[in-house]
């Protein structure tokens, strides 16, 4: 199995180049708790057995500044790719993503809420961002949507305005699987099966929800599976935000997916990262 991971972070030691400055004005815990630098994520991804990695810029610690993630993985170009931030709603956004991208951004995320902050969509829907997504579309980059439930038709609404902008669900959502099949608490999620420019991302998260009340690995991922498509979902380690070394988080994920069937996990785990990110091929 070719491994290649879509969520991992890093965090740099030396602040005075890399100063914080993180979004909502309140840093996350883990990035102060468990720091890793790009060093140590490449360390960890070689004992793990992971290839390459799609880098996610850490919002909570540097805000819109992509400057570490990017230089990062300018140093590892063979292994990483970067995924930053910017203000969608700035006036000159088209410009600034196209600076990103000239300096070797792959992709962006926008972080409507999580560890600091309660999730507000409201971005999601503004005209005024709708700039930023043409631009997306012009430079074939994916965006990392970091929502809840609540976010979701927005979600759904980007996807059908903005078709060329294939678009990566951060954590599937966050969808409430713990009722069981056939989860028709997670019908939001479901609802969108339909978009062929959705993607999801499996991260720990869901992993640790499989296993609680009435849900089950073995009924959730097929049925994901059977909606979506192997080929529109991606494994995302979330390391070090989650805790454990990246060797438990991969084998963990593993476990979670041996339901299914070894080309699903193949694309899983690997190829439809590189349909995403080219550049990881």
């Amino acid at each position: 199995m070719n491994f290649i991971d879509i969520h991992p972070h890093i965090i740099s030691d030396d602040e005075k180049r890399y100063p914080s400055a993180p979004l909502f004005g309140k840093r996350s815990d883990w990035s102060q708790e468990r720091p890793n630098t790009v060093e140590a994520l490449i360390e960890a991804m070689d004992a793990a057995g992971v290839a390459k990695a799609a880098v996610v810029h850490s919002s909570t610690t540097y805000g819109f500044d992509n400057s570490y993630v990017v230089d990062g993985c300018n140093q590892y170009k063979d292994r990483l790719v970067a995924v930053g931030s910017v203000d969608m709603l700035a006036d000159d956004v088209p410009a600034v993503i196209k600076g990103w991208a000239d300096k070797g951004l792959a992709g962006l995320r926008i972080f409507t809420g999580g560890s600091t902050k309660d999730f507000d969509p409201s971005e999601l829907d503004n005209p005024r961002s709708f700039k930023a997504w043409e631009m997306l579309a012009e430079l074939r980059l994916p965006m990392c949507i970091q929502t809840g439930p609540i976010g979701l038709p927005q979600v759904g609404m980007l996807a059908e305005k903005f078709p060329g902008v294939n678009i990566i669900l951060d954590h599937l959502g966050r969808p409430d699987v713990l009722d069981g099949p056939p989860y028709a608490n997670a019908a939001g999620l479901f609802a969108l099966a339909d978009l062929p420019n959705i993607y999801l991302k499996l991260t720990p998260r869901i992993f640790g929800d499989v296993k609680k009340e009435k849900a089950s690995a073995e009924t959730f991922f097929p049925r994901v599976v059977e909606a979506f498509g192997a080929q529109r979902m991606a494994w995302g380690s979330n390391f070090p935000t989650s805790t454990g070394t990246l060797e438990e988080i991969l084998a963990t994920a593993e476990e979670g997916v041996a339901c299914l069937g070894e080309e699903d996990r193949a694309w899983i785990f690997g190829k439809t990262a590189q349909k995403l990110y080219p550049a990881l091929s």
